[in-house]
C-alpha cells in the first residue's frame, strides 16, 4: 500500500521526522511546524497530522528521559494540561474543511513560522518584566489550537516561554513536557475521527523508527553545534514548503 510513494516522498517524510526530532529535543520545538507541511506534499493534511503523531509521542518519551527533572514546575502549573479535551469540537471540524482549505491553512502556518525565525519576531515580545499567569494560559491555549490542526503550536508557546528567561535546559524541558501532554491527548480524538487508517498506521510505524534518532541528534546538537546554521537551513525549507502549499491551494 505504501509502494506508490516515490523516493522523493520517502525522502521528504524521513527529513520531516528527523527535523522535528532535532527541533523538539534541541531547540524547544521551534520548528515543530515542519512535519505536517512536508508530509502534506504527498498526502491530505489531516492524514499527515495523524501519520506523524506516533512519532511525536515517541520523541516526547525520549525527550522526557533526556531532560527528566529539568523543567520549570512553575511554568507547568501555569500551562493548562486539560485544554485538548475542550478543543475536540474544533478538531472535529477539520475533516469537514476541503483539502484545498487545509493546505492553505497549513501553508500559512509554515510561512508565518519561517518569517518568525528569519526576522526574529519573537524577540520583539521579550520585555523587561515577566508575563503573568493569564498570559501563560492565553499563549498555551493558542498553541494548543494550532497544534491540534497541524502540530505547529511550538512557536506560539515559545513566545511565552522566551519571556520567562529560563535556562536553556529548563526551557527545552518545559516545552517537552507541555507537548507530551498535548500529543497524548490527541490520540483519542484522532481515533474517533478515523484518521488512523491502515495506510496511515503503516506509514507511522515506519517513520517512528526514526524518532529516537532525531531526538538524539537534537540533544547532541544543542550541546555541540551552533544554532544559526541549522536554523537558517531548516527555516528556509519550512518557508519554501509553506509557499508551495499556499500556491498549490490557490491554483488547485
Amino acid at each position: 500500500m505504501l509502494l506508490h510513494y516515490s523516493v522523493g516522498a520517502w525522502s521528504v517524510a524521513i527529513a520531516a521526522v528527523l527535523l522535528t526530532g532535532i527541533s523538539k529535543s534541541g531547540f524547544g520545538g521551534a520548528l515543530g511546524g515542519v512535519a505536517v507541511p512536508l508530509l502534506s506534499l504527498f498526502m491530505p493534511p489531516p492524514l499527515a497530522a495523524a501519520a506523524i503523531l506516533p512519532s511525536l509521542c515517541i520523541m516526547d518519551a525520549c525527550g522526557l528521559r533526556a531532560y527528566w527533572g529539568k523543567w520549570s514546575w512553575q511554568e507547568l502549573r501555569i500551562i493548562p494540561f486539560r485544554w485538548p479535551g475542550r478543543y475536540r469540537n474544533q478538531l472535529a471540524r477539520v475533516p469537514l474543511l476541503s483539502t484545498q482549505a487545509l493546505i492553505l491553512i497549513v501553508g500559512g502556518i509554515a510561512l508565518i513560522c519561517a518569517l518568525d525565525h528569519l526576522f526574529g519576531l519573537r524577540k520583539r515580545w521579550v520585555a523587561d518584566t515577566d508575563p503573568g499567569p493569564i498570559a501563560g494560559f492565553a499563549w498555551s491555549a493558542a498553541a494548543g489550537l494550532v497544534g491540534a490542526l497541524a502540530h505547529a503550536g511550538g512557536p506560539l508557546l515559545l513566545i511565552y516561554l522566551l519571556r520567562r528567561r529560563l535556562s536553556k535546559e529548563s526551557f527545552v524541558a518545559t516545552s517537552v513536557v507541555y507537548f507530551a501532554a498535548m500529543n497524548i491527548a490527541k490520540i483519542g480524538p484522532y481515533f474517533a475521527l478515523d484518521l488512523f487508517t491502515a495506510q496511515v498506521l503503516q506509514l507511522s510505524a515506519l517513520l517512528a523508527v526514526l524518532a529516537p534518532i532525531g531526538v538524539w541528534l537534537g540533544y547532541t546538537a544543542q550541546r555541540l553545534l551552533p544554532e544559526v546554521p541549522f536554523f537558517r537551513a531548516a527555516t528556509l525549507l519550512l518557508g519554501l514548503t509553506g509557499i508551495k502549499l499556499m500556491v498549490d491551494a490557490f491554483f488547485a
